[in-house]
């Protein structure tokens, strides 16, 4: 591997990623351009016990793992003794500190400088507030990411807070209120890239930048009106009836605002809700523009995963992509060991797994048809040790063809019977883990 080991990465990356390149050592018996100490200590059985060391391990912050906190004597250790216990009171998952750590963050900044800027609005805060908030739309999305796929992330006896804050935040990051419930879970996860997922990729071709422009205008503008009209296509008028509402009701928010107060509105939630969807639609291009052109529906090779240091250190492990897919339930902290413990699956899916990159540089570098820096960042499985970069690169650039629609009848609904052995195979999988 010419790529080093990130020294931010999660320590759960660090044990796969070295449990990955302990496997290509093996593989071409050469020595590694990576240096790995001990390389015996990284193989299945050694990563699967370093992993499960670590799997009741509270996270506090994203920047710091709970052995870079201060321990000992001092005000900050002291304050940490006292606020760790107390926040496994209060949140369901008691290694999930981080997420009630960050609902105060958000709550304690964001909204008094909304309020701030309505009151006394000056060029210079509302710009500043504009930069924070681009700062905290990642963690803030997959923290939202959670609560929506968990119904929550709190103890039962404080639900009225964990379904208060939400409405509060969500504007203020760019959310229309609820919209990414049912989109999220509702439609994409239902869909999961495929012909009827309005967010799908398959009919574009993924390394051309009109098509890219194409793909993000598409969904600012019409996503308020396609997501209803999908879910009645599908004879579900209720989600339909909550899609719609969901979006008038925030539109109408935002003008009812924007008559009282523009400028203020303007930086506090309009430019926020452009960027926020902006973001989603380059995040979701990344995670969904290599897309198999043998077997489009699997998730194994629909997906990929990202052992990098923004999209899983700061973003609560978005970065194991195909692993949510394959369960949308399973909690962030369990990627990596499901993972590890379905490596074979992955191997005989031919899935895709990449080091240093995350889904905004993905997006980057595939509209600038790159395909050799990411070969670079591929970490090689299965049949895919021993390719040069050249051949990865080749590889790579055959999966962001577009599908034609004859291609998509025979790839999605005349070989519909292949697709569901396909879930079956997928279902299996997750019924292991």
């Amino acid at each position: 591997m010419e790529a080093p080991i990130h020294p931010l990465l999660l320590q759960p990356d660090v044990i796969v990623l070295k449990n990955l390149l302990h496997d290509i050592q093996s593989s071409t018996q050469s020595v590694s351009q990576v240096s790995i100490e001990n390389s015996s200590d990284h193989d299945d059985q050694s990563s699967m016990r370093a992993l499960d060391d670590l799997r009741n391990e509270p996270t506090v912050f994203t920047n710091w793992d709970l052995k870079d906190l201060p321990a000992g004597k001092g005000i900050r250790a002291h304050m940490l003794r006292v606020y760790i216990p107390w926040a496994q009171g209060i949140i369901r998952n008691s290694v999930d500190i981080v997420f009630l750590t960050h609902i105060f963050l958000y709550l304690g900044t964001s909204v008094p400088s909304a309020a701030i800027l309505y009151c006394r609005f000056t060029w210079v805060h509302a710009i500043c507030h504009v930069l924070m908030q681009l700062s905290y739309c990642g963690s803030f999305t997959l923290m939202l990411h959670n609560h929506i796929h968990n119904n929550g992330l709190l103890k039962k006896e404080y639900a009225w807070f964990d379904n208060t804050w939400p409405y509060i935040l969500e504007p203020l990051m760019g959310h229309t209120w609820d919209s990414y419930y049912y989109h999220h879970v509702k439609h994409h996860h239902v869909e999961g890239n495929g012909p009827e997922d309005l967010s799908s990729t398959i009919r574009y071709q993924r390394d051309e930048l009109g098509h890219f422009l194409m793909y993000v205008g598409r969904f600012i503008a019409f996503i308020w009106i396609e997501l209803p009209l999908y879910f009645l296509r599908k004879h579900k008028p209720a989600l339909a009836f909550k899609a719609a509402a969901s979006e008038m009701v925030s539109y109408a928010f935002i003008y009812f605002l924007v008559r009282m107060n523009f400028y203020p509105t303007l930086f506090v939630l309009i430019i926020p809700l452009f960027l926020m969807r902006i973001g989603l639609m380059v995040g979701n291009y990344g995670q969904h523009a290599l897309v198999d052109d043998i077997d489009p529906a699997s998730d194994f090779r629909s997906s990929i995963t990202l052992i990098d240091v923004p999209s899983n250190r700061h973003c609560f492990n978005d970065g194991w992509h195909t692993s949510h897919h394959l369960n949308p339930l399973r909690h962030w902290k369990d990627h990596p060991r499901a993972f590890l413990k379905a490596k074979k699956e992955y191997t005989n899916g031919r899935a895709l797994v990449f080091q240093n990159i995350d889904y905004l540089m993905m997006t980057y570098r595939i509209l600038r048809k790159d395909y050799l820096y990411l070969a670079k960042c591929v970490v090689p499985i299965g049949d895919q040790i021993g390719m040069s970069k050249q051949e990865l690169a080749n590889m790579l650039r055959s999966k962001t063809r577009r599908f034609s629609e004859e291609e998509i009848q025979e790839k999605f609904y005349k070989g519909r019977n292949t697709q569901r052995e396909a879930k079956k195979k997928d279902d299996l999988y997750i019924s292991k883990i």
